[in-house]
């Protein structure tokens, strides 16, 4: 069947992007992985309407967007919930659901989380840049133009009608994340925590620290109680490879968190986010709270593997 025209853009949004599990392996060329800031709800809509599991959806940041099925189209909702509605009536999220021709998808507003996913059964066809799909908006490219998406846009899937028959899917109540107010993030000590003092340490692992509306796909910038450096030490380091999650320690003594669309750093590490835990860095908005939880290597495996198993036994 082929590429087919199957959803059409009445309203974007304020950010609504095409992303997919993101581009590796060219960090030293400054290209940063971007892709799914919640890869599990990511993951998970993808399975729902029998794609493989990294197919690029498209990322909806607090408010959705309003959207036109132009065919008989599987869809499914995940991650934050934006409260979706199709024709005006509730659509139950994390589950696989079919929009026939005509029906019309929005979104009222946010109830909880940042990032929503909207996974179309047959993916999303576009141009396939160093191994994804994903947008890089600071370099504009990737995606729709390597833009957000605008009214009028049409999303175009690939044989769409072989995936209704997946129609009726859902996950488990027991393994829907909640995106609380107050989030618990597991993380492992540095690289450079040796370059704090006991008392900061402390302060880092002891306080809970508050979301600034200055982040975005880049980071999050927090705001708490100055973690400070020690005394005898430059504000900043020779630059080096970050990766999602590094917890970095500014001038300013407040913690940023870097997300997708970075590769190098100047600033002291005083932690990084588990790997299990970056799904919920995509949910975390400004005014949230963030508790910082020190686990040992060990727990940082057993926990992404738990979550690797649950993913593979799904559908």
């Amino acid at each position: 069947m082929g590429s087919v025209e199957t959803l059409k853009i009445l309203a974007p949004g304020p950010l609504t992007t095409v992303q997919d599990r993101g581009r590796f392996g060219f960090g030293q060329y400054g290209v940063p992985p971007s892709g799914a800031l919640d890869s599990f709800s990511l993951r998970v809509g993808n399975l729902l309407v029998g794609n493989k599991e990294h197919e690029a959806s498209l990322e909806i940041t607090v408010i959705g967007p309003k959207i036109v099925a132009l065919i008989d189209t599987l869809i499914a909702i995940t991650g934050a919930d934006l409260q979706p509605n199709v024709n005006e009536t509730p659509l139950e999220m994390w589950r696989s659901h079919l929009l026939k021709k005509g029906d019309v998808l929005s979104f009222k507003g946010p109830r909880s989380g940042c990032r929503t996913y909207l996974a179309i059964g047959g993916g999303i066809s576009v141009q396939n840049i160093m191994g994804s799909k994903s947008t890089n908006l600071a370099a504009q490219f990737g995606g729709l133009e390597g833009r957000p998406l605008r009214k009028g846009d049409i999303i175009s899937s690939d044989s769409p009608a072989r995936h209704l028959k997946a129609v009726g899917r859902s996950l488990d109540k027991a393994l829907i994340p909640s995106y609380t107010k107050d989030q618990d993030i597991r993380v492992i000590s540095g690289p450079q925590d040796d370059h704090f003092s006991a008392e900061a340490k402390e302060i880092f692992f002891g306080s809970p620290f508050r979301v600034t509306p200055q982040s975005d796909r880049t980071g999050i910038r927090l705001e708490g109680p100055q973690i400070e450096a020690k005394k005898n030490l430059k504000e900043s380091i020779i630059s080096e490879g970050v990766v999602p999650g590094t917890i970095q320690i500014p001038g300013d003594a407040q913690p940023i968190i870097i997300l997708g669309e970075t590769v190098t750093g100047g600033y002291r590490k005083v932690a990084t986010v588990i790997s299990a835990d970056l799904p919920l860095l995509g949910q975390l908005k400004p005014g949230d709270t963030v508790n910082f939880l020190k686990v040992s290597m060990d727990e940082a495996y057993q926990a992404i593997r738990k979550m690797e198993n649950m993913v593979a036994g799904l559908f």
